[in-house]
């Protein structure tokens, strides 16, 4: 498929006026200096909503129109659909049709010219671009030469290695540092891994395939170690445009200080405070160091929010006000209608997600259509209490950027053994929960289902079924737990009785990534604590999953109300959105609160989900959880809310009757901090950290600390300091999770 994509300026345009081809007045004046400042570096800062791609269009328009050829223009963008988009309205203004000004994304743009400059790597113009599908069988078929992989070998599947050797390049991290730090569960494969990797590398070479990793590595290396290319290359395209500059890789970054070499004629476009995607690679930096990457960069503020209320916007502002590192800017809106942002402190998960579907309902009876509606949340999982009240409620709801509840292999596993309990003619929970079995396939399991089926008691018919050697002993233990379940009246037992059973089988299945899974699990026990009956939990538990098959363009579809993960809503809008889960420890999450790199991005994570509300904003909060152990926490609200100045947010201090309940809390806001007292079996919940003039036993500096000394970390767990650099940062190595650096103001670390 051909990325490349064109513009003609049409016959002389040497002399053109600006104003002859587009109306100012639908610039402002920012917008406008973005458009006419042609020669240097320039950083446009595009805040939310603010027009950004109008700006790269009439700037593109305005190039030509001053007499640049089109085809010293490149754009770079990061999907070919807003390439197409772009040059396609700059073509309409023009007059004329799209096909001289080089535009698309990063990956093609790298093909095209590797075509004609591959072989200084040692690449023909004719090599091949590998998919993720034949990547994985290239991994696979290595895995097999090497005597890695097969039947009975435990060891991590195609998908991880590629998931490890890609992280490495996009994040440009150490493949072995990235092992030890993101998979440390793997650790003991570690030379295995690289040795993978290192043939992988071969393999295309000898071959002639590239995959979407080394178009841009590629690319990348020609320009740097090749002057008259690279010489070549800057000065065909003198002026280059960069959308979406926060979403860029350090590769990506290194290619376009490489092509501007000759001229630095770059305008690159982003938004510092929208830069979410550091797990695909994207680095923070690339935007904050473009200035001294270039030298007298002009930077050009783009403030004018054309999407949401004022109102909205003062409490989104001063969300991001609190960055440790940005762009200093201030949105506005001519748009003044419209209400404050909303709180919601629930008493718990339940209450939380009844209010939301609750409200959804009201204002669906009101006039707002479901499709206007949006509810966001940090995490696939924490939606998981509201897809039950939604569907209870009759709601229809598409979700994006996380499965169904009980869409994910492991969640569908545990249900599955659940199902037998009340239904024990379930054939495909048996096909399900056999295949587990080692040693066992399809027929064999078929085999089994079949005579079971068939007798007048399964579970009896099943412990007479005469089991292969091979798998006698897994068998037996399968049969005892499944006899052991009839025996146990209460979901929250028969959970963990399955749960006892299916751990070992868990950790067998998805040996490579099952940590990020138990989390899941654990989420599905605190949803089952709240059933005292099987089978309303399952009949809960059976939401339809969307139709593969669907268009997802059709009419149907777009008029359902969307739940969505943050990062699958950047870029979109809706005229209400409901923000859930702002607890400490969940918004931001509890992993991100030690690395303050980390809980800088929840908090630019937090600003790209409000900011997509159009009229209305809802926030909302459990104050209290109930962990996997069954034990009770109290939560305090998300310190990126708690630290808004008064008057921002308004609170919501009671719910209507029509939902069925009456929370206790009150609240009041006070200057700088927003204050919530609950009385809880007549004591009052405090907050986690230790208030002002208590002492505290948590690590503050470094001063009385050796290599050596036994640390404790409310996640990481126990663990020993290896290095101490300077006042406020320690490594620590903890067994399960490796070496850490981490900050004692972040952190909370506890000596033992």
């Amino acid at each position: 498929m051909n990325h490349q994509c064109f513009l003609s300026g049409g016959g002389d345009t040497d002399n053109m006026d600006f104003g002859s081809r587009i109306n100012t007045n639908e610039l402002n004046s920012a917008q406008l200096e973005a458009v006419k400042t042609i020669n240097g570096p320039v950083l446009v800062i595009a805040g939310a909503g603010s027009g950004k791609t109008r700006t790269l269009v009439y700037r593109l328009v305005y190039l030509v129109e001053q007499g640049i050829d089109p085809d010293s223009i490149l754009l770079l963008t990061f999907t070919r659909k807003a390439a197409m988009e772009m040059l396609s309205r700059a073509a309409t203004l023009l007059g004329g049709s799209c096909n001289r000004v080089m535009g698309g994304t990063f990956h093609a743009v790298a093909n095209l010219l590797l075509r004609r400059y591959g072989h200084y790597i040692g690449y023909g113009t004719n090599f091949t671009i590998i998919d993720r599908a034949d990547a994985e069988g290239i991994i696979n078929l290595i895995k097999s030469s090497l005597d890695l992989g097969g039947a009975g070998k435990r060891f991590p599947s195609k998908r991880v290695i590629l998931n490890i050797i890609s992280g490495s390049i996009n994040k440009s991290y150490p493949f072995e540092e990235l092992v030890n730090s993101q998979y440390y569960h793997l650790v003991e494969f570690i030379d295995d891994l690289n040795r993978i990797r290192i043939h992988y590398q071969q393999f295309k070479h000898d071959h002639g395939l590239m995959d979407y990793d080394d178009l841009l590595v590629n690319f990348r290396d020609v320009l740097a170690e090749n002057e008259n290319v690279r010489r070549e290359v800057s000065s065909r395209f003198r002026y280059v445009m960069v959308d979406e500059y926060q979403d860029t890789n350090r590769i990506q970054a290194q290619i376009v200080r490489l092509i501007a070499a000759e001229h630095d004629n770059v305008m690159v476009v982003g938004d510092d405070s929208q830069s979410i995607y550091s797990f695909r690679g994207a680095d923070f930096r690339n935007i904050m160091d473009f200035p001294k990457i270039f030298p007298g960069a002009k930077i050009v503020r783009l403030e004018e929010n054309y999407r949401s209320s004022q109102k909205i916007l003062e409490a989104t502002n001063a969300i991001i006000d609190q960055a440790q590192e940005k762009y200093t800017k201030k949105l506005f809106s001519n748009i003044r209608e419209g209400e404050r942002p909303f709180l919601y402190a629930a008493r718990d998960d339940g209450e939380q997600a009844r209010y939301v579907a609750g409200k959804i309902a009201e204002l669906h009876e009101q006039g707002t259509p479901y499709h206007e509606m949006a509810v966001l949340f940090r995490a696939g999982f924490h939606s998981f209490k509201l897809e039950l009240e939604l569907a209870n409620s009759q709601i229809d709801f598409e979700k994006r950027g996380g499965l169904k509840l009980t869409e994910t292999a492991h969640v569908k596993d545990v249900v599955s053994y659940l199902r037998l309990v009340a239904n024990v003619r379930d054939n495909l929970s048996w096909h399900r929960i056999l295949l587990h079995l080692p040693k066992v396939g399809p027929k064999t399991a078929q085999k089994i289902v079949t005579t079971v089926a068939g007798a007048d008691d399964p579970l009896a018919s099943l412990k007479n079924y005469p089991s292969a050697p091979a798998w006698k002993q897994e068998f037996a233990e399968l049969v005892r737990t499944l006899s052991d379940l009839q025996n146990l009246f209460t979901p929250l037992s028969q959970f963990e009785r399955v749960m006892e059973y299916y751990q070992p089988v868990f950790e067998r299945l998805y040996h490579d990534d099952y940590p990020s899974r138990a989390r899941d699990l654990e989420q599905l026990k605190t949803i089952i604590l709240d059933y005292k009956n099987l089978q309303d939990f399952l009949d809960d538990a059976s939401l339809d999953p969307p139709d593969l098959n669907a268009d997802p363009f059709s009419e149907e579809d777009n008029r359902k109300l969307v739940l969505s993960t943050i990062h699958s809503a950047k870029g979109l809008e809706w005229d209400t959105v409901f923000i859930i889960d702002l607890a400490e420890g969940k918004f931001p999450s509890v992993h991100a609160v030690p690395f303050p790199d980390q809980l800088e991005e929840e908090r630019r994570l937090l600003y790209v989900a409000a900011t997509r509300a159009k009229t209305r904003l809802f926030l909302s909060y459990p104050r209290e959880t109930i962990a996997a152990d069954r034990s009770r926490h109290y939560c305090t609200i998300s310190p990126f809310i708690s630290a808004l100045p008064a008057g921002l947010i308004d609170s919501i201090p009671r719910v209507e009757n029509v939902y069925g309940y009456s929370p206790s809390a009150s609240w009041s806001f006070s200057s700088n901090q927003l204050m919530a007292s609950r009385e809880i079996s007549g004591k009052t919940a405090m907050p986690a950290q230790s208030a002002k003039g208590l002492p505290s036993d948590k690590i503050e500096s470094t001063e009385n600390l050796a290599p050596g000394m036994n640390v404790k970390h409310g996640f990481f767990g126990h663990g020993q300091i290896r290095k101490i650099s300077g006042s406020k940062t320690v490594d620590v190595f903890f067994p399960r999770h490796g070496m850490k650096t981490l900050r004692l103001d972040y952190a909370q670390l506890e000596l033992v």
